[in-house]
């Protein structure tokens, strides 16, 4: 069958608003979306309706729903098993829409970089000008900032110029730490602790017991602190180490560390396994990861 661009238009939303909300949608939730006047939704529903493309459901709570011959119309057969991939029009997210493709189609060029932006949904939410980020993206946390430059309502795509790709690597933290770490024990002194920073070229170590089991955390800051109290070198560094360690495990992917960095406002993580610690990893670490930045 050969729909109308309206009719496209209103079954994409409504795949898209139905799989947000796990509900039947109404009218007045597409037409709004859509910009549309909600009569010309409703009248449309009733064509789709009878095309076998969408179910009325009646009461309070009612709207319609989208039937699998709507999933198979506009070939969205494996649609209700993908993720989330957003938009932001500006800081605001985009509802009711989702990215399908990012294609780039100037990407040997040497001084622009565009893209097509396939959606699920309806491009009349944006307008030309417009500042759009796209992600991030389920696997290597792509996103993709860029401006509207073009509208392509029969295909639903938008036609953006990029300034700015960002993608990290889906890889776990344990091809990133840095192993084997160096540690010091709750009885080495501060004395013990320059002399290793200052042999191996680190800024930090985790505190280990005798039974090797992690108890803190020492940086050149705590000694900082410890001198400044006018303490001896002699001291031991459990009397200044940081007992609040943020530790992690090795199969965590590097996201999700970076996020911890950014949330928590940390330098640093302790990679533990089987209670050990295996490894640590720093912010200069994960600026290794991006040699062209």
């Amino acid at each position: 069958m050969e729909l109308s661009l309206i009719q496209k238009d209103i079954l994409i939303t409504l795949i898209t608003l139905y799989h947000q909300k796990s509900a039947a949608i109404k009218g007045e939730g597409i037409a709004e979306v859509l910009k549309r006047n909600p009569g010309t939704v409703r009248n449309q529903m009733q064509a789709l309706k009878a095309l076998g493309l969408v179910d009325g459901v009646p009461g309070p709570k009612g709207g319609y729903t989208p039937t699998g011959a709507a999933y198979k119309e506009l070939n969205l057969n494996n649609y209700s098993k993908e993720s989330k991939v957003p938009i932001q029009r500006g800081n605001k997210v985009a509802e009711g829409i989702n990215v399908a493709e990012i294609d780039f189609t100037t990407l040997c060029h040497p001084d622009i970089c565009h893209a097509v932006i396939k959606l699920i949904g309806s491009v009349k939410a944006f307008d030309i000008g417009d500042e759009v980020t796209i992600g991030p993206s389920p696997v290597n946390r792509l996103l993709v900032k860029g401006e509207v430059y073009g509208k392509d309502e029969v295909s639903q795509s938008l036609l953006i110029t990029i300034s700015e790709i960002i993608s990290l690597p889906k890889k776990q933290i344990r091809y990133y730490m840095s192993s084997p770490v160096f540690t010091l024990k709750t009885t080495d002194t501060f004395k013990n602790a320059v002399h290793l920073f200052n042999e191996t070229k680190i800024h930090g170590a985790p505190v280990t017991a005798e039974d090797g089991k992690l108890r803190g955390i020492l940086t050149l800051s705590d000694i900082a602190r410890g001198i400044d109290k006018e303490e001896k070198l002699d001291i031991p560094v459990e009397k200044y180490m940081t007992t609040d360690v943020v530790i992690i495990s090795p199969e965590v992917n590097l996201y999700e560390v970076i996020g911890r960095f950014k949330e928590q406002k940390i330098g640093r993580v302790i990679i533990i396994e089987d209670g050990m610690p295996v490894g640590i990893l720093t912010q200069s670490d994960v600026i290794k990861v991006f040699p062209a930045l």
